[in-house]
């Protein structure tokens, strides 16, 4: 066994986005005269983009408030959205522990490094540039980069084509659900680490080939199949 690329999920992986995408919900619906949820609300929400988020979001506050349907428009309110995400993105986010050490030891080990996320393109830029970690990667593929996006195959299969890297030199890290599926779909391995979102639910209930505690824990793992750092 050997692994020549590792592809990495953003959100819940990487790195702590939800209080600044709950902030800029929040900001959304003050301007269009919406009650504020609650942050674990719009946690759960997160995996399938942003707009997939407001979408869903905004449909559950209709259906328990059907008035506001003669007001409001989703059209308007994901306007407002995206103006506060432009501003709020990569600045309440916090990379989890040990993000930075972990990319940097696969980094040095001559492993390729892919940032394969749902959320759009634009925010997944912002995100990765205000944090400091768009260097660490070869290719950053968002939710509406490519025709598809995860849990499709061939998204991940694109990211194996473009390096040359078959799928059993590879595995896909994640928080959730959907990077399970996805890494099954594409024939990787399918690792994953606690501490993100899916939907409230513990990623164990997805029964990835591994679960890691932590990120530095997958650098371990690299470093065990690839053997040390020549001195």
């Amino acid at each position: 066994m050997t692994i020549r690329l590792v592809s990495f999920d953003l959100d819940g992986t990487l790195v702590d986005t939800a209080a600044e995408i709950a902030e800029a919900v929040h900001r959304a619906f003050d301007d269009v005269g919406i009650e504020r949820r609650p942050q674990a609300e719009i946690t759960n929400l997160i995996g399938r983009g942003t707009r997939e988020l407001m979408l869903k979001l905004l449909a559950r506050v209709m259906l328990e408030q059907p008035a506001l349907s003669e007001r409001v428009q989703a059209d308007a309110v994901l306007e407002r959205f995206e103006h506060h995400y432009a501003e709020t993105a990569g600045c309440f986010g916090k990379p989890y522990p040990g993000c930075v050490a972990t990319l940097e030891r696969l980094r040095d080990q001559g492993v390729r490094l892919v940032c394969v996320t749902n959320k759009e393109q634009r925010h997944a830029e912002r995100v990765l540039a205000v944090t400091r970690l768009d260097g660490y990667f070869s290719m950053l593929i968002g939710g509406d980069t490519l025709p598809v996006k995860k849990p499709h195959n061939g998204v991940l299969a694109h990211v194996l084509r473009h390096h040359g890297v078959s799928a059993d030199e590879a595995a896909h890290v994640g928080d959730s659900s959907i990077d399970v599926e996805s890494a099954r779909n594409a024939g990787v391995r399918a690792w994953a680490v606690p501490h993100g979102y899916n939907a409230g639910v513990p990623i164990e209930d997805s029964n990835p080939d591994r679960l890691f505690p932590n990120l530095p824990a997958i650098a371990d793992e690299v470093d065990a199949v690839l053997g040390p750092l020549p001195a």
